[in-house]
């Protein structure tokens, strides 16, 4: 009875063992399957976004090749309109988020649960890229700057920059003439002191 004893408890043991890991086994599979659900659930909406969008890619002159238009795998898929500029899902699943980065960090330019909306703000950034572009190669960089910035620059500037010139010169003339008057003054000053003192040496003799 004593030998049955001591062979069933290492059985026993092992038996919750092997419970213990295939309830691990299953944990991270569950989590696994969260994560594959939620990544093929951003890849389906971004897919359907690609399509919805695919008449404006077709529509890109075909010279142009700094876009991409193309869905990324991974953990979170992204939609990419070029080097600096793509769609994302947020945490929801649901809503669509048009990002860009900048100097000065990533900024949304689109976010909403409407795919319409995202499309149309995506087909608006492809528009003004295409035109940038067909700008500066029919009249050079100088197109890239607002008619507005280049009055203010060519035309405000100068007579703004005369204009401090001329107060800069009028402060150094003012303070030149107060000195020239103080010095006039003063020397005239110092010759009445000087003619009253031979007036009186004179008087003496």
């Amino acid at each position: 009875m004593k030998d049955a004893g001591e062979k069933t408890t290492p059985i026993e043991a092992s038996h919750k063992l092997s419970d213990a890991i295939r309830d691990v086994k299953n944990a991270f599979a569950d989590r696994d399957d969260i994560v594959v659900d939620m990544r093929d659930a951003h890849r389906m909406r971004l897919d359907l976004l690609a399509a919805e969008l695919a008449p404006v890619f077709a529509e890109v002159p075909t010279d142009m090749d700094n876009f991409d238009f193309a869905v990324s795998s991974g953990l979170q898929p992204r939609l990419w309109i070029d080097a600096v500029s793509h769609v994302a899902m947020g945490r929801d699943r649901r809503t669509y988020r048009f990002l860009r980065d900048t100097r000065i960090g990533r900024v949304v330019l689109a976010e909403s649960s409407e795919m319409k909306v995202v499309a149309d703000q995506v087909t608006r950034y492809v528009a003004e890229r295409v035109v940038e572009r067909q700008r500066v190669m029919e009249g050079g960089a100088e197109h890239a700057i607002p008619r507005l910035q280049r009055a203010l620059v060519t035309e405000a500037e100068p007579p703004l920059r005369a204009a401090r010139r001329g107060r800069a010169w009028s402060a150094v003339l003012s303070g030149l003439g107060l000195i020239a008057a103080g010095a006039l003054v003063g020397l005239a000053v110092s010759l009445v002191l000087f003619w009253d003192r031979l007036a009186a040496m004179k008087i003496s003799f």
